[in-house]
């Protein structure tokens, strides 16, 4: 395409056809983002037709991580990291070793590849993308979950572990004779000068990492604060994008850190703001808006030559990521005794691969250890392992049930359950006859939880960010972390003994699923939800739902209402005036 204005050609046309192509994916019935990546393909170079830019592609793909990352750090705290740490570490380590091996192994001595293209391939199956895992927490309600914040933090430390793994690739690469131009001698490397490497790598993420907690925790939610007292609303604006980009950015030129990583730790430290949900309400749209670029531009590197003349290969990756990488994780996870779903819905997160394959592919190009048929065969097999991974999630309640059937180690694994997955020992009795059900934890919720304290009346909140969980028990509430739409949390919470059940911060999809499922268990329950506008209000009553509110109809309602009561004072002045003239009379 020959065009003057680069950036907004490519806009215009990722957009553009990735709104086409992913309104046919969900027609379809196939995740919207399978859309996104057949419109990438159509608008590359490798297809006739028009073309975008693919290095403004790759940078606005990029700035889609740091949104999406950015956003995940605003709902996600410091003691939500360092409560995974146990598992997120050693697992995350492990997988990747193990993902390396196999893939190692199996391309020396199935494909007989040297040793070096050999490594390559090994490590770009191991490492997962952090967009697309985002994509599919959230799309299957786990963001917020204990299963969503393993995941979360394990792809945290194989951030960490590539950072490191890039900056040891030019002294393996030597090690191993390898140059970055052919016949350039390399330099052999000491043990000494690899461990200064590594101990400086680790240092640096090390002194990000504290830099960000003692300094930036601090900081920036006072900076927020100021900005916020402004009252100018594009201020506030301009300071989150600022926080997330800047600070993505500086951490890479200064600390030598990945985008996503610093994205990542701006996003946790301003969640200390009071703010702090206002700027991930403000920076949404945008994390939409760009996560659908990344999946774009990873459709536009793929030349789909390469499906015709290396099929084996991509199917031998594609097993290797969606099952190897899968079920590595899946006995990392089951034998640190977590529950069956946890293990589940990790293998399935971890069965694909994304950005930092590519970024390794492409180094080891550039260091001439691997040719760039490896880095088309990788983007070929990232691509279909993307498209898959929905079906995985999908999968989980099919492969769970079966394997709660036939096999006796599911049953057990089954049987333990998260803390918070159940009422506390010490729940009163009679909280569970005729109570009241709370699904959500935003500041409707909370003056409704407060109101109710305060007429005694018996509640169980549900609630799914395991953050609030852990607060609303220390005050000594009834509440149970976990998804409002899963039979097993409505069945914990005694929805067959409640008498109402209200829903406040649910989107409609959502709500309605609760709803459907609760009046399976109690068809006596009354249902209160709450919509977020005047049309999910209207769309919530046609599905048979008559007690829907929304915050616009109740606060014109109440404003109405106090301006008729202001008046009726006087109204009745005048009837009284009236009277006793006719009285006289």
């Amino acid at each position: 395409m020959d065009h003057t204005l680069p950036l907004i050609s490519t806009l215009a046309l990722a957009f553009g056809l990735a709104l086409v192509f992913g309104y046919f994916a969900e027609r379809l019935r196939f995740p919207a983002l399978v859309g996104y990546l057949f419109a990438g393909i159509l608008c590359s170079g490798h297809t006739p037709g028009p073309v975008a830019d693919m290095e403004l592609a790759s940078q606005l793909s990029e700035l889609g991580v740091i949104l999406l990352m950015f956003g995940v750090g605003l709902h996600f705290s410091i003691q939500d990291l360092l409560k995974v740490r146990h598992i997120a570490i050693p697992g995350a380590v492990l997988q990747m070793s193990i993902a390396t091996v196999l893939g190692l192994c199996f391309a020396m001595y199935v494909w007989h590849w040297e040793l070096s293209a050999a490594l390559i391939f090994g490590l770009c199956l191991s490492c997962a993308s952090t967009v697309v895992l985002l994509k599919a927490l959230e799309l299957h309600g786990h963001l917020n979950t204990v299963d969503g914040q393993i995941s979360v933090g394990w792809l945290v430390v194989e951030d960490i572990a590539t950072v490191l793994i890039l900056v040891l690739l030019p002294p393996i690469a030597a090690i191993l004779g390898v140059g970055a131009e052919p016949g350039q001698a390399s330099e052999p490397m000491s043990i000494s000068q690899m461990l200064y490497i590594i101990g400086s790598t680790l240092l640096r993420v090390v002194a990000f990492v504290a830099v960000m907690l003692l300094v930036g925790r601090k900081l920036i939610p006072w900076a927020l604060w100021k900005v916020a007292k402004t009252g100018s609303r594009e201020l506030f604006t301009l300071f989150v994008l600022f926080a997330s980009i800047g600070i993505a950015f500086g951490a890479a030129v200064v600390f030598e850190v990945s985008f996503a990583l610093g994205a990542f730790f701006a996003g946790m430290v301003l969640r200390e703001s009071p703010y702090a949900r206002r700027a991930a309400h403000d920076s949404l749209p945008l994390q939409d808006a760009f996560s659908v670029l990344f999946f774009v531009g990873v459709g536009m590197m793929l030349d789909w030559h390469v499906l015709i003349n290396e099929p084996l290969g991509i199917l031998t990756m594609l097993a290797i990521i969606m099952f190897g990488k899968s079920i590595t994780a899946f006995l990392l996870v089951h034998f640190l005794r977590y529950p069956l779903h946890t293990s589940l819905n990790v293998g399935a997160a971890l069965a694909q691969i994304g950005e930092f394959s590519f970024i390794l592919a492409a180094q080891g190009i550039a260091l001439g250890m691997v040719d760039e048929v490896v880095l088309s065969m990788i983007v070929a097999a990232s691509i279909l392992s993307i498209a898959f991974n929905p079906f995985m999630f999908a999968m989980i309640p099919t492969v769970r049930r079966l394997a709660v059937r036939y096999f006796a180690w599911a049953r057990a694994a089954a049987m333990v359950t998260d803390p918070y997955s159940v009422l506390p020992k010490e729940t009163s009795r009679r909280v569970l006859a005729g109570q009241t059900i709370l699904v959500g934890s935003g500041s409707v919720t909370k003056r409704v939880v407060k109101d109710l304290k305060a007429q005694d009346i018996p509640m169980v909140s549900i609630v799914e960010d395991t953050s609030v969980v852990e607060d609303m028990r220390k005050a000594g509430m009834a509440v149970i972390g976990g998804d409002p739409t899963d039979p097993m949390v409505l069945v914990q919470a005694h929805i067959v003994t409640a008498s109402i059940l209200v829903i406040t911060d649910l989107d409609a999809v959502k709500a309605l699923k609760a709803v459907d499922m609760a009046k399976q268990l109690n068809p006596e329950i009354q249902i209160y939800v709450r919509a977020s506008s005047t049309a999910e209000a209207e769309h919530l009553r046609k599905e048979g739902i008559t007690n829907v509110w929304n915050d616009v109809e109740s606060i014109s309602n109440f404003i109405s209402a106090r301006i008729v009561n202001a008046y009726a004072p006087d109204e009745e002045d005048e009837d009284k005036a009236s009277a006793a003239a006719a009285g006289a009379h």
